[in-house]
């Protein structure tokens, strides 16, 4: 077997061309996060009280201090748990929780009405 067959797997695999058991990957990009960063324990078993502060958008500086917290996101239509691994300009990235378990996913930082770090 050739030393390279693996690598050339593993890009087959992960390229979009093709599906990993069943599903297209939703590890993050290098160096925004990934399985090591990912949440081992499951948030808090509560939901948070929203503040009624009106706000227009998210400062990128504000919610900075929740990375690699537990985060409560409201949203326009609702709230969820949030594992922030990564804050840009304009959007934010890191796990969600959904159905008992985590996921990756990216948020714009206009969507988000509201956040409480734990």
């Amino acid at each position: 077997m050739d030393r390279q067959q693996p690598f050339f797997q593993w890009q087959q695999l992960w390229s979009g061309n093709n599906s990993f058991f069943g599903q297209s990957p939703t590890y993050p990009p290098a160096g925004q996060g990934g399985p090591a960063n990912q949440p081992m324990a499951p948030p808090p078993p509560f939901t948070p009280e929203k503040q009624q502060i009106q706000t227009f958008a998210i400062d990128p500086g504000a919610i900075q201090a929740c990375l690699y917290r537990f985060t409560y996101i409201w949203l326009r239509r609702g709230g969820f748990w949030f594992f922030p691994v990564f804050v840009g300009r304009r959007s934010i990235s890191g796990y969600r929780w959904q159905r008992f378990r985590w996921v990756y996913t990216g948020l714009d930082l206009k969507n988000i009405e509201s956040f409480q770090c734990f």
